[in-house]
């Protein structure tokens, strides 16, 4: 006995051969005929004949597609789509290649089509059997392979568009018929009807190439890739860089070499956007860096072989070291800034006392309350600025409010009582190494900082101080907003140039707080945003913490870029749909999911494996 008990000592061959010889000698009548009597006629040259030829079970002539829609488990298509019953077969040869994503087209008779994705997988038995047994699994466990003629595979449709012809012109309109019982399936392998399926432009800035669960989308075309790109004109809107983007990732998640890749397409030499009075102006981009790597978007990347670089040529990507590439550094203190991995110009800047008219929040270090606020506010600076003018330095302001006399005048006339005074004067301490220090005033720089076609990186990485990182990066930033949203700007640079406005580690300055400053600051931001398009100010905010910018901006953001994330709330917080959602924490790098309602359906895509300027220490 083996452990299969009886059927230890069975063997098949045996035991058919010894039956088949009985079988063929022994007549009706128990008597033992020849094996040529029993299995065949003699013919007349004394040979035998079978009297049955075996009949063929696949069916004649050449498959096409993958499989065919089935109805067993019900054909339906609705608005609601839990409702929605869509199951295709898949034929044997076809299985190993499917993938839950792809892309399938189901024809209509009269020549639309429909463009589904596969959203479930599923094997289901042919024969009714129970194959939960110890015989079935020690049967599986020694031989080679499955038998996929006992099972069914089924995949589960999830209907995205119906595609048409429109007088020469493919086009797509929400799904609205079903298709019919049997209708062969195929993969979709045409540029053009991907595309249009998954509502994607022809033309615009480049991001990366679709894919579906990390392995590129090919087809028969040359190349082969789908590119992905946003829509970069007014034909259809505005252009989506004036309606903000978001990228998010963890560290490790190529997160900076896919900003740089991207902010490349935005400087490059074909690329500018009309104004109001008919220029055609090419964008500025200014770039906050606290770890100082947008820089090197100046010099090339030695690692970007002549044959990748024909590659990107014909798909029409800019890439290659920006010339025109400044590093604008804020001296604070005695902090020195090294600059020996990259080849850009540098240029020397402070933030002059001046600013603070206009931003009283820049020189509270810490939360003010309502009373706090509005003494600094309506009181104190107004008075310095009357009395030091302009060009009142920080030292001269902490002095002014040194004066004894000051603080007992405000509180005996009751416009400041002394208990706030003294709060006020504790807070706007602390900044002496920020304001006005031995360089060249941003407001004097402002035409060499806005440059057309130009990338200005503000980098922070030297400045050990989070106070003082803060108030330049604000400052900064505030300068540039207030002058796009004003109707009677001081500086006309500003006003009439295209700007593409990034910030990276955006949580630490847009941040949910409760404090006075933080909440102007995030009023400031949102006004920009919701402003980007007519002004033509675009935010791009880079972070690994989205959860952490607040709401008000973030609702304002048009185009999310999410790579890895392994936080649960960052994940929740990005509001992708829930099918990628749930691939996040497993993306490699480079890999990612763009949500963009107003450029395409959500998809995931893959960055190009080499950043298209210098990136990486040596």
């Amino acid at each position: 006995m083996t452990d299969l008990g009886d059927f230890g000592d069975f063997n098949a061959e045996s035991d058919a051969d010894s039956g088949g010889r009985d079988d063929a000698a022994a007549g009706s009548d128990g008597t033992r005929t020849s094996p040529s009597s029993a299995g065949g006629s003699t013919g007349t040259d004394g040979g035998t004949t079978d009297d049955f030829e075996p009949t063929p079970v696949e069916p004649q002539g050449e498959d096409v597609g993958i499989g065919a829609i089935c109805v067993s488990q019900g054909l339906r298509v609705a608005e609601d789509g839990d409702e929605t019953t869509l199951r295709a077969y898949i034929t044997r040869g076809n299985r190993s290649s499917i993938r839950i994503g792809s892309y399938l087209l189901a024809p209509y008779p009269d020549g639309e089509t429909l463009f589904c994705r596969i959203v479930g997988l599923e094997y289901a038995q042919q024969y009714h059997a129970d194959d939960a047994t110890e015989i079935h699994a020690r049967r599986a466990m020694r031989t080679d392979g499955v038998d996929e003629a006992d099972y069914k595979f089924v995949a589960e449709l999830e209907p995205v568009a119906v595609l048409y012809d429109d007088d020469g012109e493919l086009k797509r309109r929400m799904t609205d018929r079903v298709p019919k019982p049997q209708t062969v399936v195929r993969k979709a392998d045409d540029t053009e009807q991907i595309k249009t399926g998954l509502k994607m432009p022809d033309d615009g800035v480049f991001l990366g190439h679709l894919s579906v669960g990390g392995e590129k989308v090919r087809t028969a075309a040359s190349p082969p890739t789908i590119d992905y790109r946003l829509k970069d004109d007014y034909d259809a809107g505005d252009p989506l860089v004036f309606r903000h983007t978001l990228i998010a990732g963890g560290t490790g998640s190529g997160k900076t070499h896919g900003a740089k890749n991207i902010l490349r397409q935005y400087l490059a030499e074909d690329r500018a956007y009309p104004m109001d009075d008919g220029r055609e102006v090419r964008p500025a981009v200014v770039q906050f860096d606290p770890q100082d790597e947008y820089a090197q978007m100046h010099d090339d990347n030695p690692d970007l072989d002549d044959e990748f670089a024909r590659r990107l040529e014909r798909e029409g990507i800019a890439y290659g070291g920006h010339e025109d590439t400044t590093a604008f550094v804020p001296k604070v203190g005695s902090a020195s800034y090294a600059a020996g991995h990259h080849r850009a110009r540098q240029v020397e800047f402070t933030i002059p006392f001046s600013m603070v008219y206009d931003n009283p929040w820049l020189v509270a270090g810490s939360g003010l309350n309502d009373n706090q606020y509005g003494a600094l506010v309506s009181v104190l600076l107004p008075r310095f600025r009357k009395q030091y003018g302009d060009d009142g330095t920080y030292e001269e302001f902490t002095t002014f409010l040194d004066d004894p006399a000051l603080r007992e005048e405000l509180d005996e006339s009751g416009r400041v009582h002394e208990a706030t005074f003294d709060a006020v004067r504790r807070r706007v301490l602390g900044f002496g190494h920020v304001f006005d220090q031995d360089a060249r005033p941003i407001t004097d720089l402002v035409h060499e900082f806005v440059r057309p076609g130009g990338l200005t990186v503000v980098p922070t990485y030297h400045i050990n101080d989070s106070r003082a990182t803060e108030a330049i990066v604000l400052a900064v930033s505030s300068l540039i907003i207030d002058q796009k949203l004003s109707n009677d700007p001081f500086y006309d640079r500003i006003k009439e140039t295209p700007i593409v406005l990034g910030m990276d580690e955006a949580h630490n300055f847009l941040t949910d707080a409760d404090s006075v400053q933080a909440g102007k600051v995030i009023n400031k931001f949102t006004e920009a945003a919701k402003q980007g398009r007519k002004e033509r100010l675009g935010l791009f905010l880079i972070t690994q913490d989205p959860q952490d910018i607040h709401d008000a901006v973030f609702k304002q953001i048009n185009t999310t870029v999410v790579l890895n994330l392994g936080d649960e709330d960052a994940i929740k917080s990005v509001n992708i749909p829930s099918n990628l959602e749930s691939k996040v924490p497993y993306m490699e790098k480079g890999q990612m999911v763009v949500y963009s309602p107003d450029n395409s359906e959500p998809v995931e895509l893959i960055g190009l494996p080499k950043c298209l300027t210098r990136h990486g220490r040596d």
